[in-house]
């Protein structure tokens, strides 16, 4: 499995520009995967369903299941916050694991960067950090070895992707 970070503030476009790769990662007959990382309290469940109810009463996982999907909800009880390489494990065997969040961890990343959003760039400062994809044009002082690449040139940044991971796909693969 390759690791690949999608980084930026938020309300940059990550979590679009994600969403427009997948389809064009897996045409390329890639199986890839998304762990989406995040600071803020979450929970995927309800109050007074049954599955809550269970997690209430101290049940360490629940599986929720159907025809169409699962859900695993684990619940770390203050226990400390896998790592991102503990996460990654979790995932069933694909060839690609695209990770939005998890900044500090030293895997390639593309920053997504939006200056109409008044936040400077992150890399500068994150050296993990390969390509921009921005809706300007690349800056002047562009270190060599950062490669800044067209925000709305989704095909682009995924053949980028894939040549810097030294993937690639089989178009002919059944999925």
């Amino acid at each position: 499995m390759k690791i690949f970070g999608i980084t930026g503030y938020s309300g940059a476009g990550k979590t679009t520009l994600i969403e427009r790769m997948l389809p064009q990662i897996i045409e390329r007959g890639l199986r890839t995967a998304v762990l989406k990382h995040t600071h803020h309290d979450f929970d995927i469940d309800r109050p007074g369903k049954d599955s809550f109810r269970h997690r209430q009463a101290g049940a360490s996982e629940v599986l929720l299941a159907n025809a169409s999907r699962w859900v695993l909800m684990h619940e770390l009880r203050g226990a400390r916050e896998p790592t991102l390489a503990e996460y990654a494990s979790r995932f069933s065997p694909c060839d690609l694991l695209l990770v939005e969040g998890f900044k500090h961890e030293a895997i390639p990343r593309l920053e997504v960067h939006r200056p109409a959003n008044g936040k400077p760039t992150l890399w500068p400062e994150q050296r993990q950090i390969v390509a921009v994809a921005s809706d300007q044009p690349a800056p002047v002082d562009l270190p060599a070895g950062l490669r800044w690449l067209d925000l709305n040139d989704v095909p682009t940044i995924v053949a980028f992707i894939l040549d810097h991971l030294q993937l690639t796909g089989n178009a002919d693969a059944v999925l």
